[in-house]
């Protein structure tokens, strides 16, 4: 079955044919065990742990409830809105620049509703990807199983990815927290990982309208996070990338509803929009890091 072939059957069938040719990425997240059959609409591991698609074509990968802060639908359509105007694309451009020429599987992690996945899958779209994005908010995946680009989702927890060992060829971790030992684990020979810190400067005309100048969250420093990743990995490149991204009145008030600056106790939202909010500033790290075996 080829590509067209495929975006012609349902959300449940494209995933179902994902899985038929791609179970050997996926580990069983009770027992990690291998995943050795589709039967129906299930993947079944070698322990016959058994793991439904939904109708949307996800898979729920995660052993314990879910409970997260984001799971808001409005704050997952505000992101969307955002990120399809640009937000974040001059940081994708950087990755997608860097990714190896040839077909790859990848992950993004924290993938929320999408769109950083989908705008890599189709400026990549010469290759033959197996693309992966996974949450842990449910809001999230459904929303993300929209995206035209052709790509599988799941519910997964970070901390117990259920990827096979050394499958994976880039992860791609966007303002998410990562678990080093797991991305050590899943990430093949030659792999690389994308991870994109915030700066000093990232979103500052949002925070200090937000927070007055003696709160805590009025600045933000990354050293911590920084030398983190540096330690973990001595190899690591880092690439500042900074720009400023133009805002309507509606991006405005989605970037607002998107961002997790606001849940902040002393934030005062309603000084946001006092006068107008014509740009925001958007001030990131890539750091970059090669598998050495």
């Amino acid at each position: 079955m080829n590509a067209n072939q495929t975006k012609l059957l349902k959300k449940i069938d494209q995933a179902k044919v994902f899985l038929t040719h791609n179970r050997n990425l996926f580990k069983c997240p009770y027992c990690g065990a291998k995943m050795t059959a589709i039967e129906d609409y299930s993947l079944i591991c070698a322990q016959g742990h058994r793991f439904d698609l939904s109708k949307k074509g996800t898979l729920f990968l995660i052993k314990h409830g879910v409970k997260s802060d984001y799971d808001q639908k409005e704050l997952w359509q505000a992101r969307r809105h955002v990120l399809q105007h640009g937000l974040f694309d001059e940081v994708l451009e950087q990755i997608i620049q860097r990714m190896p020429q040839r077909n790859l599987t990848y992950i993004d992690v924290g993938c929320g509703e999408g769109t950083p996945l989908a705008q890599i899958r189709k400026q990549r779209r010469q290759f033959n990807d197996q693309a992966i994005g996974f949450d842990i908010s449910k809001d999230a995946i459904s929303l993300a199983t929209q995206q035209t680009a052709n790509s599988f989702f799941c519910i997964a927890d970070l901390a117990a990815l259920p990827f096979a060992n050394r499958q994976i060829d880039v992860i791609i971790d966007i303002l998410s927290p990562s678990s080093y030992r797991e991305f050590d684990r899943v990430l093949a020979q030659n792999g690389i990982l994308f991870k994109v810190i915030p700066n000093a400067k990232y979103l500052i005309e949002l925070r200090h309208r937000l927070y007055r100048p003696e709160d805590p969250k009025y600045s933000y420093q990354n050293d911590d996070v920084l030398n983190r990743v540096i330690e973990q990995y001595p190899q690591t490149e880092v690439v500042p990338v900074k720009y400023q991204f133009d805002l309507t009145p509606e991006l405005a008030t989605d970037l607002l509803k998107m961002t997790p600056l606001q849940w902040g106790t002393q934030a005062d939202p309603a000084n946001v929009f006092k006068t107008s909010l014509e740009y925001v500033t958007v001030d990131m790290s890539l750091l970059i890091v090669r598998k050495i075996l």
